[in-house]
């Protein structure tokens, strides 16, 4: 009797050990696993991993850098390189070849330095592709959050408005805005952003379609948060990487735009330059110098090419379904 409880104890004893020994190891592989998980790198992280990895999207995006620097230090490019101002003109020196009587790019059909207002009307058409593309996507943006998180009339009403903008040509309606009221340089990004905003809305409202029936939207109108609590710490975080995407491939869009309204003289009024306006006053000289045409054209070429080319590296680097 002894000897059995005795067996029983020592057995009862290997099997609390063994027991402790595994709840001892459990807390262990548990904070092995709880380390791997703070080192695998976050979503962010791997898309900038996956865009580093393209090398002609970070070629291009050193190019936009470069650019960036050009159009940002336009007055000193003004005071120490060129020493004119962008509305100066002598008509004396007009059409001077490249390099030529200190005009390092020569000069325009007006007198005036075509390297200045190549700097000042970057400036100038990079803010209105740039303002334009963030009011595009705060306004259609939030229009598709609304529409697809409450649905119903509200998405019915919101989208026959999109649908309406949407049957109309952009450029004709943005050609007869302009020609209607002549806006500026700011009045202008708001104008393209009023004709741009439908195509983001539907992309997002078709997004938060999808995305507020999730677990974690369904447990936050349970527990009573507010609408618009959930919209901005729920659902904006997860179409962010939507709205990068199209930030990255319609600036360059805009840029065109910006650029084909300028040519045609209902964008940006002279004397304040940009790249369309200066592309349209050269081409009536394009038999005789071709360089007048050539260099504006050649900026707003070569800045759309390399914006397109960052937003498709951009594209690669933020979809889901690219492995590492």
């Amino acid at each position: 009797m002894a000897q059995a409880q005795g067996s029983n104890a020592a057995a009862g004893g290997l099997r609390s050990g063994v027991g402790r020994r595994g709840r001892e190891r459990e807390p262990g592989l548990g904070a092995l696993e709880r380390a791997e998980v703070r080192k695998t790198p976050g979503f962010y992280r791997r898309s900038w991993t996956r865009f580093r990895q393209n090398r002609l999207a970070l070629a291009a995006l050193v190019v936009l850098g470069l650019i960036g620097l050009f159009v940002l230090g336009a007055g000193l490019i003004s005071r120490y390189v060129t020493g004119f101002s962008y509305s100066e003109n002598h008509l004396a020196d007009k059409l001077t070849p490249v390099m030529t009587d200190g005009y390092l790019l020569g000069s325009d059909g007006n007198g005036r330095d075509i390297l200045t207002r190549l700097a000042y009307g970057g400036r100038v058409s990079l803010m209105i592709a740039f303002l334009s593309t963030f009011a595009t996507l705060f306004f259609g943006g939030g229009v598709g959050l609304v529409a697809g998180y409450f649905g119903g009339w509200v998405d019915s009403l919101l989208m026959r408005l999109v649908d309406v903008l949407l049957a109309i040509p952009g450029l004709a309606l943005l050609i007869l805005i302009t020609t209607l009221y002549r806006p500026g340089p700011v009045g202008l990004a708001f104008i393209l952003a009023a004709v741009s905003w439908p195509g983001i809305a539907r992309i997002i409202r078709g997004e938060v379609l999808s995305l507020r029936r999730r677990d974690y939207a369904e447990a936050a109108r349970v527990v009573g948060v507010p609408p618009l609590r959930i919209l901005t710490r729920h659902l904006l975080p997860n179409v962010m990487p939507l709205l990068v995407i199209y930030a990255a491939i319609a600036i360059p869009v805009l840029i065109v735009d910006e650029a084909a309204l300028s040519y045609l003289g209902v964008g940006v009024q002279v004397p304040t330059p940009s790249w369309g306006n200066m592309l349209g006053e050269a081409t009536q000289f394009l038999r005789a110098h071709p360089d007048k045409v050539i260099i504006p054209g050649a900026m707003i070429y070569i800045t759309s090419l390399a914006l397109y080319l960052v937003g498709n590296g951009v594209r690669d680097a933020f979809d889901p379904r690219l492995g590492d």
